[in-house]
């Protein structure tokens, strides 16, 4: 609207210029055509041989008649009778345009325009000179530039403020519409964008963009419903397989691919399972209601998690638990710190878990000694199926499923995820989640 505006000031500025202008010519035109007028009436008297010593002259205009030797021979009654009111070099240029001089001459205050133009009749040759004072042109001129200067800024004023009703008015449903845009996560079912009740673009508009959720909705039903049903699909002939490959590998037979089938199942297994977790996620952030909470001790799931990733390789020790205690669906405690620290302990020899409690909130660090993770790339763990180090053997490394399911479980329980660096050399990761005892968060959130 500023830019508007400033577009508006400049025409309306334009346009007084030249309204002003435009006016002052007109003036100058006006009192031009009365002095021409007045010429050649004295003109017709001196050729008809009617000069009066007395011409008679409209409001404050000046007329004497000069003979040859510039003498006043006729002059009007404000007029000087004795001296002329030219020079003879004024009288020159007179007859070339009109001269101004000083009004002083004829004891006004205003400068006087003046014209001149020679007749001859009856064997001699007159000058007509006609001055017509400057006064009334000057104070137009001067009124002309108080009412624009007092009333372009008023006149600005008014047409800001009804633009700014107007346009205030025609963009509030645009800004509705950005404004719930803005709420809609992506996360929940059935978010839609307010319908204006006008019937123009932006009702239409809306109506397509609330078309385009559905739509969206749809088709991530299906695809949560797919890679559900495919990873539930796929646990019993991966519980058969495993089984026949516990067998054949008690039983001595296989050998070596045996072993290496049984690492595989493992993963696919593994990979099976996350899948089925992030199916039951989405499901939940799509009907906006989480599993069920309850209250988790963090201290027992650090030390199980110590206990089941410690290894001749890796070290895990639990530096501080206290008696913290959060608000969690059942196992996702143990499904966050195992994501974590099983992703930290392919990369490194020492990890260290602990927990502290801050103003209503349990802070769960977990750090290691590992290379660590760069900071243009600590979005961008958070998606599925990202690895970063694409070059190296996925047999292994994870599918990239752990952080984005770390992530979903911390937000759906109206936690936060952190990820920093370690004094020395590591990854440091912080999750955050509200106390047991503390408010249940909205569902959601």
């Amino acid at each position: 609207m500023a830019i508007g505006l400033l577009g508006l000031a400049t025409a309306l500025a334009v346009g007084s210029v030249a309204l002003a202008a435009a006016l002052h010519v007109a003036a100058e035109r006006r009192v031009e055509q009365s002095a021409s007028a007045t010429t050649a009436e004295v003109i017709a008297l001196i050729e008809a041989g009617h000069l009066p010593g007395t011409l008679a002259a409209s409001g404050l205009e000046i007329v004497q008649v000069l003979d040859e030797e510039g003498r006043v021979v006729s002059a009007s009654q404000n007029a000087d009778r004795l001296t002329a009111l030219l020079r003879p070099d004024e009288v020159a240029r007179a007859l070339r345009g009109p001269v101004h001089v000083p009004g002083s001459r004829v004891a006004i205050d205003s400068e006087l325009q003046v014209w001149a133009q020679r007749v001859s009749a009856g064997g001699q040759r007159f000058t007509v000179v006609v001055a017509e004072p400057d006064e009334e042109l000057v104070s137009s001129d001067a009124l002309l530039r108080r009412v624009l200067l007092i009333g372009f800024p008023l006149l600005l004023l008014v047409l800001g403020l009804i633009a700014w009703r107007v346009i205030g008015a025609a963009m509030r449903p645009v800004e509705e519409l950005r404004s719930a845009a803005e709420r809609i996560s992506g996360s929940g079912r059935g978010d839609r964008l307010p319908v204006p009740p006008s019937d123009d673009e932006v009702h239409a508009l809306a109506v397509t963009l609330n078309s385009m959720l559905d739509r969206l909705d749809r088709a991530r039903e299906r695809e949560t419903s797919f890679v559900g049903d495919a990873a539930h699909e796929l646990r019993s002939p991966l519980a058969s397989m495993r089984m026949q490959i516990d067998v054949a590998r008690r039983l001595g037979e296989g050998g070596p691919l045996a072993d290496e089938l049984h690492e595989d199942v493992t993963r696919l297994d593994a990979l099976v399972d996350d899948l089925l977790t992030l199916a039951r996620l989405d499901a939940g952030a799509n009907d906006g209601r989480p599993a069920r909470a309850h209250r988790v001790p963090v201290r027992p799931v650090l030390e199980r998690v110590a206990a089941t990733w410690t290894s001749a390789r890796t070290r895990v020790r639990v530096l501080d638990g206290g008696p913290a205690a959060v608000t969690l669906g059942e196992g996702e405690l143990d499904r966050i710190l195992g994501n974590l620290v099983g992703n930290a302990a392919r990369h490194a020899r020492e990890v260290d878990l602990s927990a502290s409690q801050k103003e209503g909130r349990v802070v769960i660090t977990v750090t290691d000694d590992g290379p660590g993770i760069p900071a243009a790339d600590r979005e961008r763990v958070f998606e599925r199926f990202t690895r970063l180090d694409e070059a190296r053997d996925r047999d292994s490394g994870g599918a990239g499923l752990g952080l984005p399911i770390v992530k979903e479980l911390v937000l759906a329980r109206g936690g936060e995820v952190r990820l920093g660096d370690v004094p020395g050399g590591g990854l440091r990761v912080e999750v955050e989640l509200p106390m047991a005892d503390g408010p249940m968060p909205a569902p959601g959130a």
